[in-house]
């Protein structure tokens, strides 16, 4: 299937569903790939090399880390038999069966705690909440370097948040140890054009972009307005969905969260104190 080119204002105008697009003031390939992501859930076989897989996980190496500090870690997951299993940990998202790569992104204490432990030296910094959040920062930060690499190689990737449904399993699945938690799972291969993923429309930037001082009032009018171009995409998808019912039955109870409610209690147990 050959991809057809358009200009940058309608490759923004796509992100928003926007009726009356504007060109963006600057454009390039780099602009071109993010605004351009869209979640692929059917992939072809073809396998991701080591050597992709070396320059996904240098574009990741790439990405901010807090006081380059570098508390995560990546684990590629190629074998069949165990994205099947972490695939029924997950959801059961078949998506993580079909495609050829699974990288699991690890908020990771572990290695400077052996570092500590080396040299006989205190880490009581590391049991605090804060450096829990540093560590999953970093993770996702990461993790996302690695999907505008993957995509600007014409590659498709998903987010598997349902990593953290299960986390005991998960870790013992991948062998983490203590003070490696699974921060999210993030599917990687070539896209099955067939599928026909397109981009899905975000909030207007009236609705997230706040000058000097957060401001709700335009909330209901921006959500209203959302409500009815995401509409269309949902209709295109022939899914009967509204935004605004999913995102409260998503967060209307700790059942919806499915596992995830006891995250606290899991990161606890596998070696993050949270103080």
């Amino acid at each position: 299937m050959t991809q057809i080119a358009v200009s940058p204002d309608e490759v923004v105008a796509r992100r928003y569903r926007d009726p009356a697009p504007t060109a963006p003031a600057e454009w390039n390939p780099v602009l071109q790939v993010l605004h351009e992501h869209r979640s692929v859930r059917r992939y072809l076989p073809d396998p991701v090399s080591d050597e992709v897989l070396s320059l996904l996980v240098s574009a990741a190496q790439s990405a901010p880390t807090s006081s380059n500090l570098q508390v995560w870690s990546v684990i590629a997951v190629r074998d069949p038999e165990r994205k099947a299993r972490l695939a029924a940990l997950a959801g059961d998202q078949e998506h993580i069966r079909q495609a050829p790569a699974l990288l699991v992104w690890t908020a990771d204490l572990a290695r400077v705690r052996g570092l500590a432990a080396e040299r006989a030296v205190p880490l009581d910094g590391a049991d605090y909440l804060e450096s829990s959040y540093v560590a999953f920062l970093d993770a996702a930060l990461a993790a996302q370097n690695a999907v505008v690499a993957a995509e600007s190689l014409g590659l498709g990737t998903v987010y598997i948040g349902a990593i953290r449904n299960k986390p005991e399993q998960v870790a013992a699945e991948l062998g983490l140890p203590h003070g490696v938690f699974a921060v999210v799972g993030l599917v990687v291969g070539t896209p099955d054009l067939e599928e026909d993923a397109r981009v899905k429309p975000r909030l207007p930037q009236a609705a997230v972009l706040h000058l000097e001082t957060y401001d709700a009032s335009a909330h209901p009018a921006q959500l209203a307005e959302y409500e009815s171009r995401v509409a269309e995409f949902y209709a295109e998808q022939h899914l009967d969905h509204s935004w605004s019912d999913r995102v409260l039955t998503r967060l209307g109870s700790a059942a919806a969260l499915n596992g995830r409610d006891r995250l606290r209690d899991q990161l606890v147990a596998q070696g993050f104190p949270l103080h």
